[in-house]
């Protein structure tokens, strides 16, 4: 890749560091001569704009001036890999204490691996490295924050931004991944065996921190006695080099993907244990001397081959994370798991009255995701009763399989901190919309996804009236299945969608035109369907030009031939200013879905489960749209 252009390089470079403004008259020849030291090269450039703009308080020219001065010849001269190293370094330094180890410890995982935001965080707050002396503070948003700061000052990137904003997890640069590797061997904070490094050599290192990369290593177990990490990343080193129960002081356990692993017994006498991931391996039963692990913070059990839980995972009080298959048997007693702050993926399906009571006792839950498949109605209204005295309640999804939903029911009042709320089977349906969705109930949330059997236009004006909305998937739910046409919404207030960048209209009569002029002013993804037939309308519109910052279209048109209808609908699209990407669906064999910055391996998994389980069988096939914004998912069933 040639360098960037000296104008290219101001550009990026006065982006990061002053957003909009220009620079400073007397900054403009200390930037120019910072630039030149870059040479050129982006992560040299995006290093040292992030160091001098971090938090938005620019240094002074005092200390642009130290910084120039501090910075060698080398990339100007021969691009030197020392020099860029030396640039790394500053920005490094001056990281504050707290950032440094969360950083080096990313050197855990392998070169290009992508490291979950969420798997990252539970991490760092099980290894201490996220800790308050506050008791009311919430660690996981401390260590969200460390984790937006890293990623601000350009020493991690992000990778899979949601609609919402939240990144779903990050990549170290190489050249960052060489820089923290070296600090981490030189404080012996990690200790890694890959392809270069298959043994440790210094016999008197006490290994702290162990990550395995390679399967062809030689391990001396007497010597890990010490060891309080150790993460595998490959399958086939455990239970054959590796004597995991003797590792006495073992705090992190992270075998996430080993596909050889299938007997965990020992784990229970890892008393010191806060994390244990198992997700993704062949694992059946955890032992009963589980409910010994006082310590555990987190237990990551999501695809494995664990279908009932130990009676003692109750006992386990500090648990803070709990994932599961939708079909993972849970024990009565949950109530007693009080400090859970996620739970995702649980099953009610032959859950009795006093299990959903003690849903209610989980009051710090922020996270629920619920499979209400086979669900026994007579149990609904202590499931309501219990939701609704988790008071701390931020993201609710909740999978119904088929047929009317009731809960909640139309007398549920909502944390009013709610931010996600998603129903996830397009076959599960509302009658109307529920009253509690408005904005007095509901003045955070910012992601909905519902399915109605009534859709009127008051409708989606009271859902365009939802001050912080950014996603809204709504669809209809026809009884008859076959394809239905609707009036398109008429939509008065030119204040509606403030906030909304995604909009999803399935199976609604609906085109641009219903927003007016001034609503939805950051709306960059557009769904929505219309009628063939409406196409001879005389006072159809599917003008789009009014919504600025539109970037992508995707569009059904109802009913048999289209040709007409589709040429108008091209250049509509060619008509506006930003040339929006235009996917226009079409009638066919397949269930097609579009997801937006969603894992696609996740969702795959979550689907073709959810269809196994019903008689279905369906072959998942991931086809790229838009890069890094967008996937369509396929699956061809019988």
């Amino acid at each position: 890749m040639k360098h960037l252009s000296d104008d290219v390089s101001r550009v990026l470079f006065c982006k990061r560091v002053f957003y909009k403004k220009g620079c400073p008259q007397e900054l403009v020849q200390v930037s120019e001569d910072i630039l030149k030291k870059c040479g050129g090269i982006p992560l040299a450039i995006i290093s040292i704009a992030s160091l001098l703009a971090n938090n938005n308080q620019r240094k002074t020219k005092d200390q642009w001036y130290t910084l120039l001065n501090s910075i060698g010849r080398g990339l100007t001269e021969d691009q030197s890999l020392e020099e860029m190293k030396n640039i790394l370094l500053f920005s490094y330094y001056d990281l504050p204490s707290y950032l440094k180890p969360c950083l080096l410890y990313l050197s855990i995982f392998p070169e290009d691996h992508k490291i979950v935001r969420d798997r990252l965080i539970w991490r760092w707050i099980s290894e201490g490295l996220v800790y308050s002396d506050k008791q009311e503070t919430s660690l996981y948003e401390l260590g969200n924050s460390y984790f937006n700061e890293l990623v601000n000052r350009s020493m991690i990137q992000a990778i899979g931004i949601d609609v919402q904003g939240n990144v779903e997890g990050c990549r170290v640069h190489d050249m960052v991944l060489d820089l923290i590797c070296s600090l981490s061997s030189e404080e012996n904070f990690v200790t890694i065996l890959d392809d270069t490094r298959r043994k440790i050599h210094n016999s008197e290192i006490k290994v702290r921190r162990l990550s395995i990369q390679n399967s062809k290593i030689d391990v001396e177990t007497t010597r890990m006695k010490h060891i309080g990490s150790l993460s595998v990343f490959t399958s086939d080193v455990v239970g054959k080099v590796l004597d995991i129960s003797s590792f006495q002081v073992l705090r992190v356990l992270d075998l996430e993907g080993c596909k050889n692993v299938s007997d965990v017994g020992y784990v229970g006498n890892l008393l010191h244990l806060r994390y244990l991931g198992l997700n993704g391996t062949r694992v059946k039963d955890l032992p009963m001397e589980i409910g010994k692990l006082q310590f555990l913070l987190t237990l990551d059990l999501w695809e494995t081959r664990i279908r009932v839980l130990p009676s003692s995972v109750v006992q386990l009080r500090r648990l803070m994370c709990l994932y599961v298959d939708d079909d993972t048997k849970m024990p009565s007693g949950i109530g007693k798991l009080a400090s859970l702050e996620v739970l995702m993926n649980l099953g009610l399906s032959d859950m009795d009255l006093d299990f959903m009571k003690e849903l209610g006792h989980l009051t710090k839950l922020r996270v629920l995701k619920l499979d209400c498949d086979d669900f026994d109605e007579s149990l609904v209204k202590a499931l309501e009763e219990s939701i609704n005295n988790i008071y701390k309640l931020e993201s609710l999804d909740v999978y119904v399989i088929h047929g009317l939903i009731n809960c909640p029911s139309e007398d549920w009042v909502p944390p009013p901190q709610l931010r996600r709320l998603v129903f996830w089977s397009i076959e599960s349906w509302f009658e109307t919309l529920p009253s509690w969705i408005n904005p007095s109930s509901l003045p955070l949330l910012s992601y909905l996804q519902i399915t109605l059997v009534k859709v009127r236009s008051e409708d989606i004006e009271l859902l365009g009236i939802l001050p912080a909305l950014v996603f809204l998937g709504i669809s209809y739910y026809s009884r008859s299945k076959e394809a239905h046409e609707m009036e398109a919404p008429d939509l008065s207030s030119d204040v509606l969608f403030p906030c909304a960048t995604v909009c999803r209209f399935i199976g609604i009569g609906a085109v641009p035109s219903m927003f007016p002029l001034g609503a939805a002013p950051r709306l960059k993804h557009l769904l929505f369907a219309f009628s063939a037939e409406w196409i001879s309308h005389e006072n159809l519109d599917l003008g789009m030009r009014h919504l600025p910052s539109l970037q992508r279209v995707e569009v059904s048109i109802i009913n048999a031939e289209a040709n007409e209808a589709e040429a108008a609908l091209r250049a509509t699209v060619e008509d506006h200013s930003n040339h929006p990407i235009l996917h226009q669906g079409t009638k066919c064999s397949f269930l097609s879905f579009s997801f937006f910055s969603i894992s696609g391996p996740s969702v795959q998994y979550f689907l073709a489960n959810k269809f196994r389980r019903h008689g279905l069988t369906c072959a998942p096939v991931l086809l790229p749209i838009q890069p890094r914004q967008s996937s369509k998912l396929r699956f061809p069933c019988r």
